[in-house]
């Protein structure tokens, strides 16, 4: 972790509590990967029976139905990527609230803090099932939930490195590697400000990767390879050191992988 204090303030916290979290926190991404697995062995079945890319969606409609569904998958898609990140927040959080409630101040579950931040994430969710079906109404999505536009792909790549460039990039990122400054300065006391701290830890979170999670829609909103790789690329963003230069370089790399991509589709 970048920050020694995170560290530190990380083993004072009792082992039960350490394995309580980690095993909470683990039960649930397994289920929401469990989740995830079924539904895109689903739709590889599908596209198999079908003969296409896709055709047993190709028939879906935008109805009430399916927006849940799609609603649903994105909340638990964010759950699974964004809940392995958070462990560090979470280990921290309940340290220092533990040190709070041996000055006599009311011991808050490391659950409740956990829930805000998985609120906030849902509200993303909520604005990415929009920005799904936008994007299908404008025919720029396929059956598999992957991009169909070379052009609107470059954009998305382009888009995303040039954002990881970005002041407001930073100072999300910088939040994020430094769990005992956030908690520690966005301390409230009682659930409900243990709620609200997970809410704005969650903002943070979003301002750092909304993004990088629209690049879902380049590699495949159901593509295990790529929902399984930006996790990892979050992950390492946020807890390695110099992550913050690592992720700029990445960022690079997609600006001019974008550039190359949307060159190649002028020309063609």
């Amino acid at each position: 972790m970048p920050d020694s204090e995170n560290a530190v303030l990380i083993r004072s916290l009792p082992w039960r509590d350490k394995v309580a979290i980690l095993s909470l926190l683990g039960v649930v991404t397994i289920l929401a990967w469990l989740y995830l697995v079924d539904m895109a062995m689903g739709m590889d079945m599908g596209s198999m029976m079908s003969g296409d890319s896709g055709g047993m969606m190709m028939m879906r409609e935008w109805n009430s139905s399916y927006f849940i569904a799609m609603l649903l998958m994105w909340v638990i898609m964010m759950i699974g990527m964004m809940v392995p990140t958070a462990v560090p927040m979470a280990l921290i959080y309940a340290a220092i609230s533990r040190k709070a409630a041996q000055q006599g101040i009311t011991l808050v579950p490391t659950s409740t803090f956990v829930f805000g931040y998985v609120v906030m994430w849902s509200l993303f969710s909520l604005g990415a099932t929009l920005a799904q079906w936008g994007l299908d109404e404008a025919a720029l999505l396929s059956p598999m939930m992957v991009s169909n536009s070379p052009g609107f792909g470059a954009a998305l790549l382009i888009a995303a490195g040039v954002y990881q460039l970005t002041p407001m990039k930073d100072a999300c990122l910088k939040h994020c590697r430094e769990p005992a400054r956030f908690i520690s300065q966005s301390w409230r006391p009682g659930s409900l400000g243990a709620f609200r701290m997970g809410l704005e830890h969650g903002a943070y979170c979003i301002g750092c990767c909304w993004i990088l999670m629209g690049l879902l829609f380049f590699g495949g909103v159901m593509s295990l390879y790529w929902i399984a790789g930006i996790t990892l690329f979050v992950l390492l963003e946020k807890v390695i050191p110099f992550g913050n230069l690592g992720g700029r370089i990445a960022g690079g790399a997609m600006t001019l992988a974008g550039i190359a991509m949307f060159v190649v589709w002028i020309k063609s």
